[in-house]
C-alpha cells in the first residue's frame, strides 16, 4: 500500500485558480480600455395595483426633472433618461470628485385594461411616480338571450 500524502492547502489553491479564473473571464469580456464614459444603469423600480390603476415608482436619486423621458410607444411605457451628478470636496489640503453618469431605459407592456391616454407621471424626493389608470368597466351587464 502507498502512503496518502495529504495537502491541507489544496482546496484553498483551488479556489484561487477559479476566482482568477472568474476575473480574467469578467476582464475579456468587458476590457477597461475600452470602457463607455458612460455606464449604463438600471434604477431599482417598485410596481403595485389596486383596482383603479397600476403603480409603478422609479428610484432615480440625483436625476433632474428634464433629464427624464416617460412614452408610450406601440401599447409599451418607456421609461429613460440621463443621471448626471458631479460632487466636489476640498479640505486639508486634499480635493475629492465624485461622479455619477450614466443612462437608463426600463419597458413595461401595458396591460389589456390599461388606459394609455390617462398616464400621469410626477417627481418627488428621487423618485418617479406613474400612475396608470385602468380602463373604466362598466359594471351593468346585459345578459344576452341564446336563439
Amino acid at each position: 500500500m502507498v502512503p496518502m500524502m495529504i495537502d491541507p492547502f489544496r482546496e484553498l489553491r483551488d479556489i484561487e485558480k477559479k476566482i482568477a479564473s472568474m476575473l480574467e473571464m469578467e476582464k475579456n469580456v468587458i476590457p477597461t480600455d475600452r470602457m463607455p464614459k458612460e455606464a449604463i444603469w438600471m434604477p431599482a423600480v417598485n410596481e403595485k395595483e389596486d383596482e383603479k390603476a397600476y403603480y409603478i415608482e422609479v428610484d432615480l436619486p440625483g436625476v433632474k426633472k428634464e433629464d427624464i423621458n416617460v412614452e408610450v410607444k406601440d401599447n409599451i411605457l418607456v421609461i429613460s433618461g440621463e443621471r448626471k451628478f458631479k460632487k466636489e470636496e476640498e479640505d486639508k489640503g486634499y480635493k475629492r470628485v465624485e461622479s455619477f453618469f450614466g443612462k437608463f431605459e426600463r419597458r413595461f407592456t401595458l396591460p389589456a385594461d390599461a388606459d394609455p391616454e390617462r398616464i400621469e407621471a410626477k417627481v418627488e424626493d428621487g423618485v418617479l411616480y406613474i400612475t396608470i389608470p385602468k380602463i373604466e368597466q362598466h359594471q351593468n351587464a346585459k345578459k344576452i338571450e341564446v336563439k
